[in-house]
């Protein structure tokens, strides 16, 4: 199997980068950084997922591979503490939904000819439980909504890949302890990394469109 990972430098990203790598699975990470962190066993390649440029020419150097998993993880949560008096500029709204909703469908959209390769092909989209309809405390808009869009977005890519033997899936993390996350979380990234690959094993054409939890729960939309 190889898996490639975007957003891999840091956090959930790089736990899963990890723990491939560990398992020799030989994995490819991306990240805009020009200097991420060295995990022996794995590959580097830049990327930013809002650039459809980029992304095309992370295809062209994969050359005739064939990807088995591709994990849709990279993402941003820049509006925390805004308020809706004052707070949550376009400019925001712009950015976080570039990233979290356009980034996936052009990766995914740029990864697809690699994917067809695969014997058995799998993505993976890393939402969260604030993407839920069901859950709805208030507060961080852009990031709810942003969740939300690549929820509904892996869904329906679910419905039009299952034809050509793609399976798609969309998770919760968990609350892990990491920048994003905080250091409030309940698990770290390397026990979201577990489980969350033991659900990526799991995912078939028969639970394609699912939303479970790191844990194997199935999460209400």
């Amino acid at each position: 199997m190889t898996p490639l990972i975007t957003g891999a430098n840091r956090g959930i990203g790089l736990g899963l980068l990890q723990l491939y790598a560990e398992r020799g699975l030989a994995p490819i990470g991306t990240a805009r950084t020009d200097d991420p962190p060295r995990v022996e066993g794995a590959r580097w390649m830049p990327l930013d997922v809002t650039d459809p440029k980029a992304q095309r020419g992370l295809a062209e150097s994969l050359g005739d591979a064939a990807l088995d998993l591709l994990v849709c993880n990279a993402g941003a949560f820049l509006d925390r503490n805004q308020t809706p008096d004052d707070g949550y500029p376009p400019e925001m709204w712009a950015q976080m939904f570039a990233t979290n909703v356009t980034g996936v469908f052009l990766t995914v959209q740029a990864m697809l000819p690699l994917l067809n390769r695969s014997d058995r092909p799998r993505i993976a989209i890393i939402s969260s439980q604030m993407a839920s309809d069901e859950r709805a405390p208030g507060g961080s808009y852009i990031y709810r909504a942003s969740k939300a869009a690549a929820l509904n977005l892996g869904r329906n890519l679910a419905a039009d890949l299952k034809p050509r033997g793609i399976a798609v899936g969309i998770y919760h993390p968990g609350w892990v302890r990491t920048d994003m996350g905080g250091e409030g979380g309940d698990i770290s990234a390397d026990e979201a990394a577990e489980g969350l690959a033991a659900r990526f094993e799991a995912l078939s054409l028969e639970t394609t469109g699912c939303f479970e939890t790191w844990d194997g729960r199935p999460h209400p939309y």
